[in-house]
């Protein structure tokens, strides 16, 4: 085993899941740029951003699963504050985003990086207006859950195309999309978007696999280190005001944006 190799990549896996886990975003958006960068300046072979995609989605696949299993843990416990899964929600977004993330995982594979570049810094400027713009959602779980099916199918099923190229689980889109256009109450989004992007995973790691060039050392490494820094990301948010974190994350991607568009350009 190549110590600096599991040293990187697990320390990687542990600081994006942690970010995910604290600020309530969705993990890619840190985790592209910080695996894109960071094993090439600690000495290592750089990843190639198809590669990149692949650590992405397993990781995010193992994250969204490690949620789900928490969730439905404190929903036997009665610990939930109320929050529930609709059924009817995510059979309708998570079909959609389902087929979305597997043609977007196998078509990455016929990608130029450059392209793939693109779909990410696009994908990072949407999450820095989604972060700065405030969403806010119903809070009442008193009336039947109503929305509009057709922009839910549409919506998910898009997000599911760019989120498998990148190797995202696009809950940082569906959160706001849910919240605000939908008109979805807090609760039930919180917990159906667990389902959601959990299904999306599982077709992005399907399309991944079917595209090939999947690196699984360094998987694994990731992976193990995202499933320790989601806990305690999760556990510390509970307990500090992270308002200037999230704003130190925004600058962060910003200037990975910047420096993404560059290479693009």
């Amino acid at each position: 085993m190549d110590l600096l190799l599991f040293f990187i990549m697990f320390i990687l896996g542990l600081i994006g899941s942690f970010f995910s886990g604290l600020l309530g975003i969705g993990g890619a958006i840190i985790n592209f740029p910080l695996l894109l960068y960071v094993p090439e300046m600690a000495g290592l072979e750089p990843f190639t951003a198809h590669q990149v995609s692949a650590i992405s989605m397993f990781q995010v696949f193992f994250a969204s699963l490690a949620g789900v299993l928490a969730f439905r843990r404190k929903a036997k416990a009665g610990i939930t504050s109320g929050a529930v899964i609709d059924s009817k929600l995510v059979l309708y977004m998570g079909s959609s985003i389902l087929v979305g993330s597997l043609i977007g995982g196998f078509i990455s594979g016929m990608l130029a990086e450059r392209m793939i570049h693109l779909v990410y810094g696009i994908l990072a400027i949407i999450a820095i207006v989604l972060m700065l713009v405030p969403s806010k959602g119903r809070l009442d779980l008193d009336q039947p859950l109503t929305f509009n099916k057709m922009i839910a199918s549409s919506t998910s099923f898009t997000v599911g195309i760019v989120s498998g190229i990148v190797g995202a689980g696009g809950a940082f889109v569906l959160i706001p999309v849910m919240l605000t256009v939908l008109k979805i109450p807090v609760r039930t989004t919180i917990a159906s978007s667990l389902a959601i992007v959990f299904i999306s995973a599982i077709g992005g790691v399907i399309g991944k696999l079917s595209a090939g060039d999947i690196p699984v050392e360094p998987i694994i490494y990731t992976v193990l280190g995202s499933l320790i820094g989601a806990s305690i990301g999760s556990r510390v948010s509970s307990m500090i005001n992270v308002r200037l974190l999230r704003y130190a994350l925004l600058l962060l991607i910003a200037i990975t944006a910047v420096k993404v568009w560059s290479s693009i350009f």
